[in-house]
């Protein structure tokens, strides 16, 4: 009296045919959905074995494999994800882990070509992409918490500062993490970059074989590494030519702050004839404020930023810069954490993509 077409019959001798014809509509969408015993059976092997198969093939022989994934073919089977996961202990899901204020992560087109770049490279491996925001403080030690108990398989983290324990908290923790640049508070890390200080040479070098020779810059905070690597660039150049590197102030990587920082420079330096700015968004400000002070860009004062993600073919004039490839850096760290979750190991050594112009009418 437990099967199926049994049920029927008594629900039908009730007199219920509507029951009863509902009842084999369930019963045939049950049908339509084989189980994992099913499987099984038409592979002529355990209920464990099957499930060793669909869950990776560990353990198993090519034989018994090769039976089972002919019956999952024949049946239909589609494995039960929660079940799968819990045999597995995998949640199927990958964090990208931003430790910024949500104004920073809308208004910066940097993160959202990390989310773009990550996004496709998960996408691709069937993986997930959660987005975490840890800001300094309680979300701070909440998203420690969460991603540090089973929550996600591994960790992408994008944006670092030096007192900021996150990095060296995730990695500690055991979690599989790859930082989208450099991290400054965590040695012989899995780090997908870009050569900041080749870039930041780059761009400066240009400006004096262009006949610049009083050069300034509006630099990145110092707490962060893209910070301190271009102002390193920068001030490598003028040291090889000889030129005076004493023309810095410091932005924050933001419009409003790369407006501020440039009135400072051009205050205790009316002397430059060019300008090289740490960021894009920054350097659109630039442009605006030496504008205001009735300066031409870029015939009394050339103007270099760091980025190109969009902003600066839209300045006016449109912005010469240096190319940020930060949507290939995401898919590579995405890549590396896929191929570190399916137990490829990895050297932990920077993977860093070389410098290139954008050249453009501000310089």
């Amino acid at each position: 009296m437990t099967t199926e077409g049994t049920t029927v019959k008594v629900e039908a001798a009730a007199g219920a045919r509507t029951t009863a014809s509902s009842t084999i509509a369930r019963g045939a969408q049950r049908r339509a959905a084989p189980t994992l015993r099913q499987v099984a059976a038409a592979a002529g092997v355990s209920r464990a074995t099957a499930s060793r198969v669909i869950n990776g093939g560990h353990l198993v022989s090519d034989h018994a494999k090769q039976a089972v994934e002919a019956a999952i073919a024949e049946l239909g089977f589609t494995p039960n994800p929660v079940a799968r996961n819990l045999a597995t202990r995998r949640t199927g899901s990958v964090a990208l882990v931003v430790p910024e204020p949500n104004a920073r992560l809308l208004s910066d087109p940097f993160f959202g070509s990390v989310i773009n770049g990550l996004s496709l490279s998960l996408e691709a491996a069937d993986l997930q992409m959660l987005l975490v925001i840890a800001r300094p403080g309680r979300s701070h030690d909440r998203a420690v918490r969460y991603l540090t108990t089973g929550q996600v398989d591994g960790a992408v983290i994008a944006s670092h500062h030096r007192e900021d324990r996150l990095n060296a908290r995730l990695v500690e923790s055991g979690l599989p993490c790859v930082f989208v640049g450099r991290p400054l508070d965590v040695e012989d890390s899995h780090c997908v970059d870009m050569d900041n200080v080749g870039g930041a040479r780059l761009a400066t070098e240009y400006l004096i074989e262009h006949g610049r020779r009083r050069i300034g810059t509006v630099a990145g905070p110092q707490d962060m590494p893209a910070g301190v690597d271009r102002l390193t660039g920068w001030q490598e150049a003028l040291s090889a030519a000889g030129l005076s590197a004493d023309a810095v102030v410091h932005g924050d990587f933001t419009v409003p702050g790369g407006a501020e920082a440039t009135r400072r420079l051009l205050a205790e330096h009316p002397d430059l004839d060019g300008i090289f700015v740490a960021s894009d968004l920054m350097a659109s400000a630039t442009l605006t404020e030496v504008a205001a002070l009735g300066r031409r860009v870029p015939d009394d004062v050339a103007v270099f930023g760091f980025d190109d993600l969009g902003v600066a073919s839209t300045t006016t004039p449109p912005l010469s810069t240096v190319i940020h490839p930060v949507e290939a850096m995401a898919a590579r760290a995405g890549t590396m954490i896929v191929e570190m979750l399916s137990g490829i190991e990895h050297a932990a050594e920077p993977v860093v993509f070389p410098a290139r112009l954008a050249l453009r009418a501000s310089a």
